[in-house]
């Protein structure tokens, strides 16, 4: 590998960096309102299942791409290919996942800016800046761009340090505090009343409802939009994990940290949401239904910090402060896969490079924050129910029928060596030819559908 590109130093600042790529507002946020919505324990059941069994080896599909090509998305999946037609697939691809990255980061910049200004209420209510705290409180025009700008400058803050001083440095310090708070929080809210119901909902499955196909695909797309797969993230990350590695052992470490917080985040999230039922808070409708499914963090969650007190404005800080950590460590892998692009393909410093990037991906957010009501819900759409499943299913071709067979195992065998006798080796490469390709078309059809 060219030392100008950089890499991980360790095993673990790739976990860290991958997990926290992984590890975002779909976990903290997404997970648990999922599984409220789709049968509470049936829906943890399924997706922990489906996780391993289909999301994992999609992912590792993604890492040997990128660790064998030892570049940019483009370039990785065009050393897979060997005829003109595959070059041109795999430029659309990368360029794709490229692209869908920088449109995500555009608008997850907004939501991340939210996050920042409920932080800093906590703070404007304990000081008594009573304007300060309705300012920040209040959806306003203002408001959302100085924070979304906010966002978007720490984030290129840490991507222009490059892999090692920047992704992976930060990783390694993002991570644990969003651990330490997020285990704070859920001490805290287990002893309050309700918080019982809340866990029994969540841990005790009804498995009559386990097989309806609505939970499962949404508990499959769960599992494979959470790994950040389709976006190029994991081509360009793994592009930057030493040869010397086990590929097949970092991926597995990767989706178990994944799995792990999102499981974890639910033991915070659905006992929280008892807990404010419990203290007169509207959860559910009457039919049983998750109310406010799309803004319970901002409606729901603050309702019950408000009925804590005193105690409830530092709660309420630890949370946000959370989902601020979580959605910085995501924000910068989705930068981190134009700016590299960027780097080998046009030969331009990284610093240039990550500017210049962020202040495009800054201009699309402010596009948005400018027409919210017609734009946001329609690049969420255009990015997580049709691109992302397009390009993972890509991603799953390019290993299962265009890259052959023996070069494939020769580079998983690299920090491997037994790779070829394996039962991950004997079951893998099927799943990648056969089962991930139908199960990314259904979680497609599906999003089309609803």
């Amino acid at each position: 590998m060219s030392a100008s590109r950089g890499e991980f130093s360790s095993r673990f600042g790739f976990i860290m960096a991958a997990a926290g790529s992984a590890v975002g507002l779909g976990n903290i946020w997404g997970f648990p309102t999922q599984t409220a919505s789709n049968g509470g324990a049936a829906f943890l059941v399924a997706y922990l299942i489906l996780a391993f069994c289909l999301a994992y080896p999609a992912l590792m599909a993604e890492l040997v791409i990128g660790r064998h090509g030892q570049a940019n998305a483009v370039s990785a999946l065009r050393k897979v290919t060997n005829q003109a037609w595959q070059k041109k697939f795999a430029f659309l691809v990368g360029f794709g996942g490229i692209i869908c990255a920088g449109l995500i980061l555009s608008f997850y910049a907004i939501v991340a800016g939210w996050m920042l200004s409920a932080t800093l209420e906590p703070i404007a209510q304990l000081t008594g800046q009573v304007q300060a705290q309705t300012w920040l409180s209040e959806q306003s025009l203002s408001r959302n761009i100085i924070f979304t700008a906010a966002f978007i400058i720490l984030t290129i803050a840490i991507i222009s340090k490059g892999v090692e001083n920047g992704i992976e440095k930060w990783s390694k310090r993002l991570m644990p505090a969003l651990l330490g708070i997020l285990f704070m929080l859920i001490i805290y809210v287990m002893t309050q009343e309700g918080a019982v119901e809340g866990l029994k909902a969540y841990l005790v499955p009804d498995f009559s409802s386990i097989l309806n196909p609505e939970l499962l695909v949404n508990a499959l797309g769960q599992a494979f939009f959470s790994l950040s797969l389709g976006t190029s993230v994991m081509i360009i990350y793994g592009s930057y994990i030493s040869k010397k590695e086990n590929l097949v052992s970092l991926g597995a470490y990767v989706t178990l940290i994944d799995v792990f917080i999102a499981f974890v985040a639910g033991l915070l999230i659905i006992p929280a949401m008892y807990v404010a039922q419990a203290q007169g808070v509207q959860i559910f409708s009457a039919e049983g239904t998750l109310l406010s499914e799309d803004t319970l963090v901002f409606q729901v969650l603050p309702a019950l910090f408000t009925s804590m007190g005193y105690v409830g404005i530092f709660v309420g800080f630890a949370f946000f402060a959370l989902m601020s950590i979580a959605a910085l460590t995501s924000s910068i892998s989705m930068l981190e896969a134009p700016v590299s692009y960027a780097v080998e393909r046009f030969a331009l410093k990284r610093l240039q490079a990550t500017w210049l990037i962020g202040g495009l991906i800054a201009l699309v957010s402010f596009t948005i924050v400018f027409n919210l009501g017609s734009l946001f819900g329609f690049v969420i759409t255009l990015t997580t129910k049709i691109a992302q499943p397009l390009l993972g299913l890509m991603c799953c071709i390019f290993v299962g029928w265009i890259w052959h067979r023996s070069a494939l195992l020769k580079e998983i065998q690299q920090g491997c060596p037994e790779a070829g006798n394996s039962f991950f080796w004997k079951v893998w490469p099927w799943y990648i030819k056969f089962v991930c390709p139908i199960a990314i078309a259904l979680v497609f059809a599906n999003s089309l559908l609803s």
